[in-house]
């Protein structure tokens, strides 16, 4: 038997949702806005003029650059901005313009100090006319820089200034300092620290070499604010120098790494010269000048980065009774030094009879 299409569906049971009909969605769509149009006005137009005159302009000042024309140039010479006699000291108001003390170079140098060895001048050197350049008596009459607490000074020089002469005093009250050497950014082949009792009775009196260019030297007062001093730096070109004078002239004594020396000396000697060297290795030593047991009276601390090319000389002033000179080299035992000590100053008008001779 044949049967018809609904009955055929009713007998397979067909889910009425797959017969039905579903209706389609409709998608409206919104025609875009048109954009304004802006018609050409008078402004717009002068706009545009005013920027191709601008263009016009730059282009021509861009052809006269490129030409190489004077018209925009200046005619000052330039000036670098550093040279090798700048100086950096500070200057009072009325002495601006003027040269400092170790500016200027001195035409007539006394001769070098002589080596006394128990009262007897080296033979090698004539005694100095007048009053020695490395005695406190000289190096006041100079201009001094005054430095405040916790501030620092700085002292560039020529490259033909062999050596440079370095005196620190106060009026009387405790110095705390730092003199380095400097040579470039960030290289200090010499560095002192320097402490003294009484500035006035135990200035600080060093030489220092200064071989190479790009030398400077560099003042820096660590007390407080309430301890200032007075630096005076004199370029010392005469002669070989004390340091080599001093070596010349006396007998070194070896002190090996680690080790302690110390020499007494007489009443009547009013100031000592110490050098130390070494053969080219660095240089780290303690000096000391004691007037009773473990009683500092001035102290210094060096240190070279080669003892040859930069020996360290100091002058330092014995008043008096009881003065003992006591140095460490404060470096391991590989580094040793040579220490020249040798009375620099004696007073004959003393009696020799009675304190004898050191």
């Amino acid at each position: 038997h044949l049967r018809t299409g609904t009955q055929l569906g009713n007998a397979l049971h067909v889910p009425p949702s797959l017969t039905s009909k579903t209706k389609p969605t409709k998608i409206t769509q919104y025609p875009a806005k048109p954009k304004p149009r802006i018609a050409p006005s008078a402004t717009n137009y002068l706009s545009f003029k005013h920027l191709s005159k601008m263009k016009i302009y730059g282009s021509l000042l861009a052809l006269i650059s490129l030409n190489g024309s004077t018209a925009f140039t200046s005619s000052l010479l330039s000036k670098p901005a550093f040279s090798s006699d700048t100086s950096l000291n500070a200057s009072p108001p009325g002495m601006r313009g003027m040269p400092a003390p170790w500016e200027t170079q001195q035409t007539a140098k006394n001769a070098p100090a002589p080596v006394v060895g128990n009262g007897v001048p080296g033979s090698a050197m004539a005694p100095a006319k007048g009053p020695s350049r490395y005695t406190k008596d000289f190096m006041r009459t100079l201009r001094p820089v005054k430095v405040q607490g916790s501030t620092l000074k700085t002292c560039s020089f020529n490259e033909s200034v062999e050596r440079i002469q370095v005196f620190l005093d106060t009026g009387g009250r405790p110095l705390n300092a730092e003199v380095n050497l400097w040579q470039g950014p960030d290289n200090a082949p010499q560095k002192i620290k320097v402490y003294l009792e009484d500035g006035m009775k135990r200035p600080f009196s060093a030489v220092i070499d200064t071989p190479g260019a790009g030398n400077a030297i560099a003042i820096r007062n660590t007390a407080p604010m309430e301890f200032p001093l007075n630096a005076y730096v004199e370029a010392d070109n005469g002669g070989p120098g004390p340091a080599r004078a001093l070596a010349a002239n006396t007998q070194p004594r070896t002190i090996q790494g680690g080790a302690v020396f110390t020499t007494p000396f007489a009443p009547n000697v009013k100031s000592i010269q110490i050098m130390l060297n070494t053969d080219g290795r660095p240089l780290q030593a303690r000096l000391e000048l004691l007037q009773g047991p473990n009683n500092n009276k001035q102290v210094m601390e060096v240190y070279c980065e080669d003892g040859m090319d930069r020996p360290f000389f100091v002058v330092v002033e014995t008043p008096g009774d009881g003065n003992v000179v006591r140095i460490v080299n404060t470096a391991t035992l590989e580094y040793p030094l040579s220490a020249h000590v040798e009375a620099f100053e004696i007073d004959n008008n003393r009696d020799m009879a009675q304190r004898g001779a050191g």
